[in-house]
């Protein structure tokens, strides 16, 4: 149940008592509909009493709701994290070795904008990641920008050795002919200088999160500095299909 949902419930509740204590109070509708009704039940102004008491001051059904939620969240994210060491053991192919906390994974959701009010754009909600550095540099680009958005755009998995790219296209000319050639996709739809900003990534792998209608509400990624070949495959592929599925069933609240 979602926190506003409980909360509305509470308040209902509370709303229903208040009106109930003001009624008798203001004798509404009438007097002898009152007088009528605690003869008959003598209880109704103290349960009227402790239904505002009870949902005004401890808004039981929201506190529920909110300690079953952070209860569930802390089981997503240790499933995340079991699946981010296993992500970790296969980046040991890598060689020279990767630093600890160069590996990271990040989850997307579809978020809309002011400047993108019907498509939206692909904004971060969590990173996992062994330690606080490198920094996520602002990036939440639309359909069909950056591998992330490749991947909305195509609605598949998609992976890019960018440290290949980076090799062979150096300079921004080599770099605007190879896009005119290959098309806008060859190179995630970046431009020059927003291509130099992710270039330091190298090897960046995203899958789609689908809800129960198979429809794309986001998407996992993993990215490294280096090391494509020894991390693309099944292995990798799998581990991020696990997240995706525990994240489209929990919810990106969870994550």
């Amino acid at each position: 149940m979602k926190l506003s949902k409980a909360r509305a419930i509470d308040r209902s509740f509370l709303l229903v008592g208040t009106l109930g204590l003001a009624g008798k109070a203001y004798a509404v509708p009438s007097a002898s509909f009152w007088d009528d009704v605690t003869a008959r039940h003598p209880v109704v102004v103290l349960v009227l009493l402790a239904t505002v008491g009870v949902f005004g001051a401890l808004a039981p059904v929201e506190a529920i709701t909110a300690r079953a939620r952070a209860n569930r969240a802390l089981n997503v994210r240790k499933h995340i994290l079991t699946r981010f060491g296993q992500i970790i053991d296969i980046a040991r192919d890598v060689a020279p070795p990767l630093p600890i906390n160069d590996l990271a994974l990040h989850i997307w959701r579809i978020r809309r904008t002011f400047r993108h009010p019907w498509g939206g754009v692909l904004a971060r909600v969590a990173t996992y990641r062994l330690g606080t550095t490198p920094t996520n540099r602002p990036f939440s680009p639309p359909k069909g920008v950056g591998v992330v958005g490749l991947c909305w755009k195509r609605d598949e998995e998609v992976e890019v050795d960018v440290a290949a790219l980076a090799e062979s296209l150096k300079t921004q000319q080599e770099y605007d002919e190879y896009a005119r050639t290959n098309g806008g996709d060859a190179v995630m739809n970046l431009s020059w200088p927003e291509f130099s900003r992710i270039k330091h990534r190298g090897a960046i792998f995203a899958m789609p999160i689908r809800n129960g209608r198979s429809k794309f509400i986001g998407c996992v990624s993993v990215d490294a500095s280096r090391g494509y070949p020894q991390l693309a495959g099944q292995q990798l592929l799998g581990e991020m299909g696990t997240v995706c599925i525990t994240v489209a069933e929990a919810g990106f609240e969870s994550c």
